[in-house]
């Protein structure tokens, strides 16, 4: 194994994938996927083409398709850190924390000291709920990188979620020192929301807006944070300016269509009919321990949670993506592209014990973030609205709740977010 992979490491791009390199190089992933896949028709088993075609997938925001590609490599060759090392970041970014984990354990057993493989475990203890293991990972990375602004700006948020705030602003404040135009430490020293910014915070991020070379993706953040803190002074006609321009630049680097969620609710209503739901019941894992909180961003899941947690039968923990990543791995399955419009049609296919076993794998992902014993948990996540009957067919027994709110009060709740 060791042998193949430094040969796959030391051998160059084949002939026959150069020209896909360079199209990838012109931003064309979609031709240089297409390309990929069909030479890999021909040679299933070429690494090489497996890891340009991850590559390429992620970049196109296939995340499921390229973990699946990359775990194909890996099989193929067990040594290919440069694999294993892109598989775990796919598996972090997909919410797959337990499974991230384990590829960093391997990682770490041969390189302990890799800085990138230490920030990526920090990052990746952090979302399970292991502070202490969080921050013992980035304390050790720090002490050899303390220059680097991205560490110290996710140490911060580390920090936060600990309850540890004095030493979060300090963490953040050190990151816009050692890199002024990184917008979202700004915002993250905004979204503590008792932070009230000093003037000479304010003339700083002024001066960051008024450079022409800063980086596009770091400009919402600074009129949001900019906003935050003119409401916080009363100068709400300032505010709502910086919010309103922190929005439209927001929308116009998004790719939300709305048409689609309409699309996925109207198909959603057609499939889960009390009939549908009649004919399968019993069907799923009969476990109730789950208590799912979902609706519109702002609606007050947070303060439902915290009513709910403070039962000594709930636990609570946090907004999880499990329920998401189970769905899209249904839509993926053996195939490398996802056609959204067949969820959640694909759904009536399945059997009892298919269902039974989606259920189970959700509990089993999500049991490393249960350590205080208590028979009911919490997953807060308020996106799972659109995924209710899913929920409801593997997960039975489980609640849920869905928060609701005025849409004025929501809409105007999120145009000061992000």
């Amino acid at each position: 194994d060791r042998a193949y992979a430094n040969h796959l490491v030391m051998s160059t791009t084949p002939p026959h994938l150069f020209h896909v390199a360079d199209i990838s190089g012109d931003g064309r992933f979609a031709d240089a996927a297409a390309q990929i896949e069909a030479y890999l028709t021909a040679r299933p088993n070429d690494v090489h083409a497996l890891r340009l075609l991850a590559e390429t997938k992620a970049r196109l925001g296939m995340d499921e398709e390229a973990a699946e590609l990359l775990s194909r490599a890996l099989v193929l060759s067990p040594e290919l850190t440069e694999a294993r090392s892109s598989y775990a970041v796919i598996l972090n970014k997909l919410g797959r924390t337990v499974e991230c984990l384990a590829q960093l354990q391997s990682l770490l057993a041969t390189d302990p000291e890799n800085p990138s493989y230490l920030n990526l475990k920090a990052n990746a203890l952090t979302s399970v709920g292991d502070f202490a293991g969080a921050l013992a990972a980035f304390d050790k990375v720090l002490a050899d990188y303390p220059s680097n602004a991205g560490i110290w700006l996710a140490f911060g948020h580390a920090l936060k979620t600990a309850g540890r705030r004095d030493e979060c602003i300090r963490a953040y404040r050190r990151a816009i020192e050692l890199a002024p135009g990184l917008g979202e430490a700004y915002w993250s020293l905004a979204n503590l929301k008792t932070f009230r910014f000093t003037p000479a915070d304010i003339a700083a991020m002024r001066i960051q807006l008024d450079n022409p070379k800063l980086q596009p993706e770091h400009r919402p953040h600074f009129h949001f944070a900019l906003g935050k803190a003119m409401e916080d002074e009363s100068r709400y006609e300032e505010s709502f300016v910086f919010y309103a321009e922190g929005n439209r630049l927001r929308r116009g680097a998004s790719k939300y269509d709305p048409s689609d969620t309409t699309a996925h609710v109207k198909r959603s209503k057609t499939l889960f009919t009390r009939g549908f739901f009649r004919d399968r019941a019993g069907w799923g894992c009969q476990n109730a321990d789950p208590i799912f909180i979902v609706g519109m961003p702002r609606a007050g899941s947070t303060l439902l949670e915290q009513i709910l947690s403070s039962h000594s039968m709930v636990e609570g923990t946090m907004e999880l993506p499990d329920i998401t990543q189970i769905a899209r791995s249904l839509l993926a399955g053996d195939s490398t592209s996802i056609d959204p419009t067949s969820y959640p049609g694909i759904l009536a296919g399945l059997g009892t014990d298919q269902l039974r076993e989606l259920g189970e794998r959700y509990l089993e992902q999500t049991r490393v973030l249960r350590r205080s014993g208590a028979p009911y948990f919490i997953d807060k996540m308020p996106n799972n609205w659109a995924h209710v009957g899913f929920i409801h067919l593997i997960l039975p027994n489980a609640k849920i709740v869905d928060a609701r709110r005025h849409p004025l009060s929501g809409c105007f709740s999120i145009f000061k977010q992000l």
